[in-house]
């Protein structure tokens, strides 16, 4: 049911049928950018426009993939984009420290799919046992997770090795240890005839969202009706994506993505479903795209522990729970 039809209820099917043929005839145009090349982890919006959810909530949604050579943050603070997929917390609370207007409206994933993955039989099956062992990570990932690993861990930057975002060097060395995204390394290594011990940091307590869905605080603020239709349609299409037929979105990510593989889709599908990435946590109570104040402020704090931010920063400039934790979608 739409967001109008649900605002409208007590006065008739009939004005509700009106006003919904009011919505598809002057369909509100939004530009979304998405933080990757189409994948299985944008799966719910791709559906959301293959089925026509969002057109249903009066929407006319224009779809942009992410990529290397794309800034989707940079535009969506020039206003370019009108939503955005922040990949981590971290994004919305470094926008708030640098007086960004910007905020976060959703959380898509309750679980940050950042793992560390390892050879089996070495004996380090857990990441306590990971401590002063070399580890395959990013730049990206020294300023992001690293710093949870250090304060929960203790471990040490000179256990960083470089990360050439390639499973070669994993593959190549039985001792090896890399990061990873729960969807994809491991997938790729498991081609290759290895069954690697994969380590969930979010099991571990790490406490970041993953997959925000950002906007301006102009938007939010002048017009709240359509960032909730946005969220509503969305959240509606991640649930058709994990529990109805995910085909029509399917396609929509491969003609984006023809790199993109049907089995890689269905591994991470069948990842963020095992995991509960998407509806686990607060979103089994609150549903899909749910988030808690303090939830942040437990995240925020581990980070200002280690340096990141200063003590005396509002972390709630990074966030609003406005338009979510409202049960939409929800199967009874």
């Amino acid at each position: 049911m739409t967001f109008i039809a649900r605002t409208f209820l007590g006065i008739g099917l009939a004005l509700c049928g009106a006003v919904l043929l009011c919505h598809g005839a002057v369909a509100e145009t939004v530009n979304f950018g998405t933080d990757w090349k189409a994948e299985a982890e944008h799966g719910g919006f791709y559906q959301a426009i293959a089925t026509g959810i969002y057109q249903r909530h009066g929407l006319e949604v224009t779809l942009r993939p992410g990529g290397p050579q794309v800034n989707h943050a940079q535009l969506l603070a020039a206003g370019v984009l009108d939503f955005n997929i922040a990949s981590n917390s971290f994004v919305p609370l470094n926008f708030a420290q640098e007086n960004i207007p910007m905020v976060a409206v959703a959380a898509i994933f309750q679980k940050d799919p950042s793992v560390l993955i390892v050879h089996p039989g070495q004996g380090a099956d857990s990441l306590a046992a990971l401590k002063g062992k070399p580890i395959m990570i990013g730049s990206d990932t020294r300023v992001t997770s690293w710093q949870f690993l250090k304060q929960k861990f203790g471990y040490t930057d000179d256990q960083i090795r470089p990360y050439s975002f390639s499973v070669a060097p994993f593959l190549a060395d039985p001792q090896a240890i890399q990061q990873g995204y729960l969807t994809s390394e491991p997938f790729m290594i498991e081609k290759e005839g290895v069954h690697p011990v994969v380590m969930l940091l979010a099991d571990a307590g790490y406490q970041g969202y993953g997959a925000l869905i950002e906007t301006s605080d102009k938007l939010a603020r002048d017009k709240p009706d359509l960032v909730q239709r946005f969220v509503d349609a969305s959240v509606e299409g991640w649930y058709s994506y994990l529990y109805g037929d995910p085909a029509p979105g399917n396609a929509l990510i491969k003609r984006d993505n023809p790199e993109m593989t049907d089995a890689l889709i269905a591994y991470g599908i069948g990842k963020m479903k095992e995991y509960g990435i998407i509806d686990g946590g607060d979103a089994k109570a609150n549903g899909i795209g749910a988030m808690s104040e303090a939830r942040w402020r437990d995240f925020f704090t581990t980070m200002v522990k280690a340096g990141l931010y200063p003590t005396d920063m509002d972390f709630r400039r990074a966030f609003t729970v406005q338009f979510v934790n409202k049960k939409v979608g929800m199967r009874p």
